[in-house]
């Protein structure tokens, strides 16, 4: 089984923990299939040093996407993206 450490800051890995989160919006520049589990370390953003805790999810589904494909990039840069979840 293939494991990839990724840190994450903290408030998005406590909404993880809490089961709040169950998805993740990361930069496809690595190699990634379903299967894989996911490492999360927790990372202070302004320190960038690690907390110690991680949380391990295993992969169920990926979508790789090229934003640009669907929008101009100065609106992405304008706007941003939401990571919706649906029930």
């Amino acid at each position: 089984m293939t494991m990839i450490k990724k840190k994450t800051w903290p408030d998005l890995f406590q909404k993880m923990v809490d089961g709040k989160k169950n998805v993740d919006c990361r930069l496809a520049d690595f190699d990634l299939e379903e299967g894989y589990t996911l490492i999360l370390e927790e990372c202070e953003s302004k320190t960038k040093k690690y907390t110690g805790r991680t949380l391990q999810k295993k992969i169920k589904h990926l979508n790789k996407v090229f934003l640009t494909d669907y929008h101009l990039c100065d609106d992405i840069k304008k706007y941003g993206h939401w990571v919706i979840e649906l029930e």
